[in-house]
């Protein structure tokens, strides 16, 4: 890419900012040139943060023949009805995660892709993680020995702050709370680092003092389709907590991070802790490793960027984007079924028969 890949944004709430903030200014990659909101407010205070120009309809971003995808950082039930119009007007598709409020309107989307000739990213930021990417370099030697068990946990104490004006207090907006909200991104992580899924067995429970709808605890335990174990964990009423562990035959690694950090993700190497443990020398030796510098979401977004010039399906695909949402409905079904297994395949396969896909 000779010169910056120009973006479209939709939905400027506290995320576009977010993300605009890890672009601008940092990445010649890419330029988030047009900013659309229904509040004129809105576009005016996006406008004056960062000079992106604010337009008034979506038409006039989509028919900006300079304008070759459109970030989407609006509530999931509006990721498909928007997904389908930016590519219907030949640009591709970002969305935040989830790629979507329910797996049918995910794989509709997934499905944009072959229909329009347009590829779809999808905002699973943490696997693009520095010390994530690290597991992943050692698993890939073998420096870990076969994998045997995977352990993630996420967890913060936004439960607390619930109230009915959230939308995240309702089941039907926020499926099992902190499943969809939070254990999503680690189904993703463990995803990438462990390969396909087979079945997951989940339990939850509700201890907010709120009153939300919505669960806020849960535990998933997890059987990879090559016979490796794994774990997801989260508390919706703890402090921040983002850690992942792999345990394997030669030796295990462990990386956390200050989850204050989250939302300036160039910080993390400065509070995170990453190390491995190996055989040789004693089973208790703990190897610290150095976090790289990096910014996940400065890297989601030149990936599309990078998708947008190519048209290759990028890491952070429509697909995988599925794949995760499957995960979770299939922890909600098994919370459904007093914690029996259901297999991750079976989601998928009932509901692209749905969709007719």
């Amino acid at each position: 890419m000779n010169s910056p890949v120009k973006l479209g944004i939709v939905g400027l709430g506290r995320w576009a900012n977010v993300l605009t903030r890890a672009v601008a200014g940092k990445s010649n990659k890419l330029q988030i040139a047009a900013g659309y909101s229904r509040s004129a407010d809105k576009r005016g205070e996006f406008t004056q943060a960062f000079g992106v120009p604010g337009v008034p309809d979506m038409q006039t971003m989509l028919a900006n023949p300079e304008i070759k995808g459109v970030i989407l950082t609006v509530p999931n039930e509006q990721h498909w009805p928007l997904a389908e119009q930016v590519a219907k007007a030949g640009k591709h598709v970002y969305t935040e995660k989830p790629i979507a409020q329910t797996l049918e309107d995910g794989l509709r989307i997934e499905a944009l892709e072959k229909q329009y000739g347009i590829t779809v990213t999808v905002g699973h930021s943490a696997r693009l993680m520095a010390g994530i990417r690290v597991i992943k370099e050692h698993i890939d030697r073998g420096d870990l020995g076969r994998v045997g068990f995977i352990e993630a946990n996420f967890s913060n104490e936004r439960a607390l702050e619930l109230t009915p004006q959230t939308w995240r207090w309702y089941k039907d907006r926020a499926p099992g709370g902190n499943l969809s909200q939070l254990c999503i991104h680690m189904f993703d992580v463990i995803h990438m680092l462990g390969g396909p899924v087979a079945e997951i067995s989940s339990m939850s429970s509700k201890l907010s003092p709120v009153g939300a709808e919505v669960d806020d605890q849960s535990m998933s335990t997890v059987r990879f389709a090559d016979g490796k174990l794994g774990y997801v964990g989260s508390s919706w009423t703890s402090p921040g907590v983002f850690a992942v562990r792999v345990f394997g035959a030669k030796g295990l690694m462990h990386y956390e991070i200050d989850f204050g950090t989250w939302d300036t993700p160039h910080l993390l190497h400065k509070n995170s802790v990453l190390y491995i443990q190996r055989g040789k020398d004693g089973w208790g030796k703990r190897e610290e490793l150095k976090v790289p510098e990096s910014d996940m979401f400065r890297a989601e977004l030149e990936s599309f960027a990078a998708s947008c010039v190519s048209g290759k399906v990028p890491e952070l695909s429509a697909h995988n984007g599925n794949v995760a949402v499957a995960m979770v409905n299939a922890a909600l079904r098994s919370l459904e079924q007093n914690g029996r297994a259901v297999k991750v395949a079976a989601i998928l396969s009932e509901t692209r028969k749905k969709v007719g896909l």
